[in-house]
């Protein structure tokens, strides 16, 4: 889709899958090139090298903005703001399909290359059918023949000709070779562009200045260090490159007809529009193909994470006159990737399938295309990680001027001034902050690897440690992989006492299905059981849908695919290979499946047409249908569906029972008619037959996981393709909906309309076994404009004859309190939310803040709610199994897969235990990592400004801390607490609140900056006193060019003091609880304390020669003086520790954080006017129902209203904080509604104004 095009454009924007990328056109400008070039050469490359870092500064230096049409590159912006630029390519008089698939020839041909696609520009030359500038756009060369018509599928495949030999080679031309090839990026280019990010630049300046001030043995450490780390990641890298081209790379020798004939090529020389002849024993699919005859059966669990076998059926004459497209025709289409099982086919002519996408353009090329092109991870602490590193920077530019001045005015040499005043910049930036700043999650993933949990970015390690949100699959994630049977309830008919008419009832529940007992009641319910399904026998094992095997296996009967007993009547099915069904006691009687209509999502059921061989008449055939309860009802005959069949299933439903409803129906058809019919004239005016129910058991590790996660106020959501009621009732028994509280249920009504022309929206609630109705003096009511949904009388599953429930245009504040208070839950279906989704956007994000359960979602709607989380401003985890959930396991902040399927390889973990007890493992290693990495670069920050400190302090007397000094803070008590930071292991229990995750926030910024002041009055103390010593030397700085003695005794006491203040530092910020084990537990660190604690001890009150040799300290000949500096440490570390603990933790992290979020919460309530806000009045009345507008925006809203009890006179405000307390944090469409004006219109906030 273009959002503003045109080939006199300069900007356009393209939808592309599921990224929406902006382009821009530009050309070279000769001006800009020259100064390009000179101001490149001029800074010996360090020009060039800051326009590689920022892409958009390299398009405006380098490039004019343009027109499409004379563009020389495309400037690309995706959703996520990465960048990137590409060249325009020519090619002259080529061959390109049109949009209906045939190749024709254009003048001149322009495209641009962008993640492994094709960009092809449109234009006014490419096709006569354009019309005028506005259709003028850039396409994916696999998106030009777009509206391909089904006919034309079936004419290639009637005509068995295939491509001719020219067709080929123009298709070759265009599209080029049938290959997903991850290429290897050079070892020697992967160490370049590690080497030239903007911290191993740094370091190389810094290790530069050290050789030049002779401090070579630690610039050689860090040198050691940083090749290391370099090393590590191309390792990785390549590593990563490595697997992931094993695990794509695929070529094999495929059958085609070319030419009229058959041959024998490569898989990599197949183009678009080849006939493919599908091998009976099954293939690898090379690419995307329509399957033209037959069926197939093929494992797709390479791109879905799904094992169970699908049948995939040929297109057929009933979209004849349509456009084919992926969505519609997917039962159709053979995947790239996928396994072929078996293949069914006519006598006499084998399988075909005709190419429909090759490459990176086939389903299993945009999966390769995801992994190698990840989301970037957008967390807030990366950011500010590198805000702060510009605050250091900042203090090191006033410590550059510092040095200059003060330098100037003692007289030194400028290679001095140089050297020294570079030499303050790599004191307050420490070049070993990556390398620190990685421990923690190493660790982490190390301890995570123990636990079975492997991880394959690191980076994502941190981001768990915010986790506020956890979304879950159901079926295999939250409860077992596979259904038990529980019972079958038959319907039978009985004659009323004046024998004129039928009773329809259900019968009594039945645990058995054999034939015997079925017979005895329904035998056509055991056929219906035994026969509708799509089971299929590969090497003589059967393979399907795990439920429909375990009801056929239950039912005893047999399965034989291929020839019957009657050749004749297998004669019938048009050559067909039927399949066999047989009962298991009665070896006459067999059941042939001669059409089959498969399962369908968006249908919700599937149907078989059977015929019996024992009938006497040939056009006796029978269909028979199972799927959704509600499915299944709306096809049947209502005279054969019992009244209270609601009752029953939502009587199921609510105790997590999984229902699938039975029907059949007479045909009056012949073999050729049955084998060639519509699905839609024979799947109506149904006879009910039955439910069949099934269990789904909860694991038992569910219950425990889910309460633990909610004592650590992390809100927990269920998101499942099952029906809504089923996850309701697995939702209260794993905890996700909280015991005595009431359920609501937001739902549609297809079909009519509001006042605005919108799907008119109702709520429920709905009512399990341990519910009780809502009270007598209590009633609630959401209304939409004048329509009103009451309960009904019965025992429906929903609330009673007392509640009613309408939507209406806005939230109403009192209302809203009633039903997303803590004692209510609202759950939502899948096409209900996609009704919101598309007419109530302004409800998307507050729906997707309140609902618990979300049921019925395909694959795109969990994706989208896992992205309508993200822009609220939570942090979302995503837990599944592989199947359906890939697309959000990759859209979540943190993807836990449960599944070993290579769909899963994009989730960052993957646990080797199959349930969700890794999930609160990873967030509390996440959490310990997050801290350790907040408190290890608070320590490395530390440092650079205790060492700024006291070089600043000798910067005034010329001089400076000696190489031996330098060595023993940098190499030993640097370095080695640095390494042992994060070997504190997490805390064994999830703390109820997630750590601070902005470094840049009130108490990280003060707590550095406090101690950064404590700090310095210690050195300056020392640094006074010692000067004021009867024993004391001043320091005489060199003369002119001689050999510099950097031995002080100033510097020898600031040296001395500063030794403890390291060690005071590394003790402060190693946090224990509630999301770290104590400092005692990590016994390595601890040992190294005390160690440097004595050594610190003996090198202030007993320095020996060798000690003064080695560190270049001068001797203090004053003991007493000597204790006073251990004394200064002492005072020091118990300030420092009583600032820590008492100020910035429990102030700052206590008292203020708790007051800024009830003030934030009293703005949004003073948001709303008061004339907009209806309380109640003292005595519980109310004099009229009032509707409370609390986010509205242009047109009409979600209202709810309610007259409440006489006892409630709860504020407004009480709304938000149970909400905020309940989904476990603050979401942006709460912190961003400020106030801007005092009207009486309130206007909604910015970014829920968006479009789906």
């Amino acid at each position: 889709m273009v959002e503003a095009g045109g080939a006199r454009r300069h900007r356009m924007t393209l939808e592309s899958g599921d990224h929406t990328l902006t382009l821009f056109a530009y050309r070279t400008g000769p001006l800009k090139t020259v100064l390009f070039y000179a101001l490149t050469f001029l800074t010996l490359g360090i020009f060039r090298l800051i326009l590689h870092w920022k892409q958009k500064w390299n398009v405006k230096v380098r490039m004019v903005p343009c027109t499409f049409e004379a563009a020389e590159y495309v400037f690309i912006v995706d959703n996520h703001n990465v960048t990137e630029l590409q060249p325009v390519l020519r090619k002259t008089e080529t061959m390109i399909p049109t949009e209906n698939g045939e190749m024709r020839k254009v003048p001149e041909l322009r495209w641009f290359l962008y993640r492994k696609l094709e960009y092809i520009w449109i234009g006014d030359e490419t096709f006569d059918g354009n019309d005028g500038d506005e259709d003028c756009c850039w396409k994916p060369s696999s998106d030009i023949a777009d509206k391909i018509p089904s006919r034309s599928f079936l004419a290639v495949s009637e005509a068995n000709v295939g491509l001719t030999s020219s067709e080929i080679l123009r298709r070759l031309e265009f599209y080029g070779r049938n290959e997903i090839v991850v290429q290897l990026r050079p070892i020697l280019y992967l160490l370049f562009m590690e080497v030239i990010t903007p911290f191993y630049v740094f370091q190389i300046f810094s290790v530069t200045v050290w050789y030049n001030d002779e401090y070579a043995y630690y610039a050689s450490l860090i040198v050691a260090l940083s090749l290391g780390s370099i090393v590590m990641d191309v390792y990785q890298i390549r590593t990563q490159e490595i697997r992931l081209r094993s695990m794509v790379h695929s070529t094999e020798s495929v059958e085609v007809i070319r030419d009229g004939n058959e041959q024998i090529i490569g898989s990599d020389q197949l183009v678009p529009g080849d006939v493919l002849l599908i091998p009976p024993h099954g293939c690898l699919m090379q690419c995307d193909s329509v399957l033209m005859n037959g069926t197939v059966i093929v494992n797709e669990s390479v791109l879905t994470g799904e094992s169970v076998p699908i049948t995939k059926v040929a297109l057929t004459d009933e979209t004849h006159d349509s456009i084919f497209t992926m969505e519609k025709n997917s039962k159709n289409v053979l995947f790239c990737g996928t396994q072929v099982l078996q293949t069914r086919f006519y006598r006499g002519k084998k399988v075909k399938a005709i190419v429909l996408r090759t490459a990176y353009s086939t389903l299993k090329g945009q999966l390769v295309r995801s992994i190698m092109y990840p989301k970037p991870v957008d967390f807030r602490f990366t950011k500010d990680l590198f805000k702060f590193i510009l605050f250091l920077a900042c203090i090191s530019g006033c410590g550059f001027l510092y040095t200059i001045v003060v330098m100037i005015m003692r007289g030194n040499t400028l290679r001095r001034i140089i050297v020294r005043s570079l030499d303050i910049i790599t004191i307050t930036v420490p070049p070993a902050l990556p390398a620190a700043m990685s421990v923690g999650i190493i660790n982490a993933q190390l301890r995570l690897k123990k636990k079975e949990i492997f991880c394959i970015s690191p980076s994502t390690i941190n981001t768990c440690g915010a986790i506020n949100v956890v979304c879950f699959d159901k079926t295999g994630t939250l409860t077992e992989d596979g259904l038990d049977f529980h019972v079958v309830r038959p319907v039978k008919a009985s004659k009323k006492e004046n024998n004129t008419e039928n009773t329809i009832s259900f019968m009594e529940e039945m645990t058995e299905l054999t034939s015997r007992n079925g017979l005895s009641f329904d035998g056509d319910l055991v056929k219906a059981i035994a026969t509708c399904h799509s089971l299929t026998r590969i090497n003589g094992v059967l393979h399907g849908d795990p439920l429909d095997l375990i009801l056929f296996q239950k039912t005893g009967w047999t399965m034989e695919e291929g020839v019957g007993d009657i050749e004749e009547e297998t004669q019938r099915f048009d050559n067909v290979q039927p399949s066999i069904i047989k009962p298991s006691d009665d070896e006459k009687a067999e059941y042939s499946v001669i059409r089959q209509f498969t399962f369908s999502s968006s249908l919700q059921r599937m149907s078989v047409i059977v015929f019996d061989p024992s009938e006497d008449r040939p056009d006796n055939m029978m269909l028979f249908s199972k799927g959704s309860p509600e499915m299944i009802l709306s096809l049947c005959d209502p005279k054969t569906v019992p009244e209270d069949y609601l009752t029953q299933v939502n009587a199921y439903a609510q105790h997590g029972f999984r229902l699938i409803a039975v029907a059949r129906r007479p045909l009056d058809m012949n073999f050729n008619k049955a084998s060639k019919v519509k699905r839609d004239s024979v799947e109506c005016d149904l006879e009910m037959l039955g439910l069949v129910v099934m269990e789904n058991r909860v694991k038992p590790v569910t219950l425990g996981v889910i309460n633990q996660l909610n004592r650590a106020n992390i809100r927990t959501v269920m998101v499942t393709g099952d029906n809504l009621l089923t996850g309701l009732s697995v939702a209260r028994e794993c905890g996700i909906i909280r015991p005595q509280k009431r359920a609501f249920l937001v739902e549609h009504v297809p079909g009519e309309l509001d006042q605005y022309g919108r799907t008119k929206l109702i709520i429920k609630q709905s009512v399990s076994s341990s519910d009780e109705v809502i009270e007598d003096d209590e009633s609630v009511s959401v209304s939409m404009g004048s329509s009103t949904w009451k309960g009904s009388s019965e025992n429906d599953g929903f609330s009673p004859t007392n509640t009613e429930v309408e939507m209406p245009n806005a939230v109403t504040t009192e209302n809203l309190d009633h039903l997303i208070a803590s004692s209510y839950h609202l759950a939502i279906s899948g096409p209900t939310f996609a009704v919101i989704v598309h007419e109530y956007p302004e409800l998307v994000d507050q729906l997707c803040c309140v609902c618990d359960v979300f049921a019925r979602m395909a694959p795109d709607q969990k994706q989208l709610l896992v992205e309508q989380l993200q822009a609220v401003d939570y942090t979302v985890a995503m837990c599944g199994d592989g199947a359906n959930d890939c697309a959000a396991l990759k859209a979540a902040h943190a993807g836990i897969s449960l599944s070993d399927a290579e769909a899963s390889i994009a989730a960052p973990f993957t646990s080797k235990v199959p349930d969700i007890r890794c999930v609160p493992t990873v967030i509390s290693e996440g959490r310990a990592a997050l801290v350790t990495s907040f408190g290890i670069f608070k320590y490395m920050a530390g440092y650079s400004l205790t060492q700024f400190v006291t070089v600043m302090h000798l910067y005034w007397i010329s001089n400076i801390l000696t190489d031996g000094q330098f060595m023993f803070i940098d190499m030993f008590l640097i370095t080695m607490f640095a390494l042992l930071f994060g070997n504190t292991p997490a805390f064994h229990r999830l703390a109820h609140t997630s750590p601070p995750t902005r470094l840049l926030s009130i108490a990280s910024m003060t707590s550095v900056i406090g101690q950064l002041i404590i700090i310095g009055i210690a050195q300056f103390t020392v640094f006074i006193l010692t000067a004021q010593q009867s024993w004391f030397t001043p320091y005489q700085p060199p003369v002119d060019d001689e050999v510099e003695d950097k031995r002080s005794m100033q510097g020898t006491a600031l040296f001395c003091v500063s030794m403890f203040q390291y060690i005071i530092l590394a003790i402060v910020y190693s946090k224990g609880k509630p999301y770290r084990g104590s400092l005692l537990s990590n016994k390595p660190m601890c040992a190294l304390t005390v160690f440097a604690t004595l050594l610190c001890l003996f090198i202030v009150i007993w320095p020996t020669e060798l000690v003064l040799l080695t560190l270049g300290n001068v001797d203090l000949p004053d003991i007493y003086f000597r204790l006073f500096i251990i004394g200064v440490a002492f005072i020091n570390a118990l300030v420092s520790f009583a600032f820590e603990k008492g100020f910035v933790d429990y102030f700052l992290l206590g008292y203020w954080e708790r007051y800024k979020k009830k003030r934030s919460i009293e703005t949004i309530v003073d948001y709303v006017p008061s004339d907009h806000i209806r309380r109640p009045s003292m005595n519980g009345l109310t004099s009229s129902r009032t509707e409370t507008t609390l986010l509205s925006g242009e047109g009409p809203q979600l209202h709810m209203t309610k007259t409440p009890k006489a006892d409630e006179g709860q504020q407004s405000s009480s709304l938000f904080e149970r909400i905020i307390s309940r989904i476990g944090g603050e979401p942006a469409w709460i912190t961003s509604s400020i106030p801007q004006s005092s009207s009486p219109d309130i206007t909604e906030p910015e970014h829920l104004d968006r479009t789906f």
